[in-house]
C-alpha cells in the first residue's frame, strides 16, 4: 500500500521568491568528493550566485577539512550566524534531526534536496514557520529562476 501524501509544496513564485530573499545558505551532508551532488551544488552556487556559504559535515570537519576553499563545520550550530536556508543532502530518515537543527539555530527555510522526501520533517519545519522546499535541486532551480 502507497503511502499517501499530504504535505504541499511552494509554488513556483513562492520557491523564486524564497531564492531571491536569501542571502546565507548552510549545505548539510556537504563533500569533498566532485562527483557528488552536494559538491556540484555548491560549487554552481560559489560561480554563479551571490550566497554567502557555509559547508556542515561532522566528519570533514573533525578532520580540519577545507572544501572549494572553505571552512567544515560540524554542526549548524558552529556557523559564524544562522543561515537563511539550510539546504539537506542527507538520507530522509535523517531529515528530522537536520530540520529540528535549523529551526534551534533560527533558519528560515528548510531546502531538502532532489530526491528526498520525509513528510515529517516537512511538517515539522512548517509547524515551526520556516519554509519548506522538498524533493527539489536548489541549483536547478536558481538556474531557471534567475532573472
Amino acid at each position: 500500500m502507497t503511502e499517501e501524501c499530504t504535505w504541499v509544496a511552494p509554488t513556483v513564485l513562492q520557491r523564486q521568491d524564497i531564492l531571491r530573499t536569501t542571502r546565507t545558505i548552510a549545505i548539510v551532508g556537504m563533500s569533498d568528493k566532485p562527483a557528488r551532488p552536494s559538491y556540484g551544488v555548491a560549487s554552481y552556487l560559489q560561480e554563479s550566485s551571490s550566497y554567502t556559504l557555509y559547508f556542515v559535515n561532522p566528519l570533514l570537519a573533525a578532520e580540519g577539512k577545507e572544501v572549494l576553499g572553505q571552512t567544515v563545520y560540524a554542526s549548524l550550530a558552529d556557523l559564524p550566524q544562522a543561515p537563511d536556508m539550510v539546504d539537506i543532502f542527507r538520507r530522509s530518515e535523517d531529515l528530522p534531526g537536520v530540520v529540528q537543527e535549523a529551526i534551534e539555530v533560527g533558519a528560515r527555510t528548510v531546502w531538502i534536496q532532489l530526491g528526498l522526501w520525509n513528510e515529517d520533517a516537512a511538517y515539522l519545519a512548517q509547524d515551526a514557520g520556516l519554509n519548506v522546499v522538498m524533493n527539489r535541486c536548489v541549483k536547478i532551480e536558481h538556474a531557471a529562476l534567475r532573472q
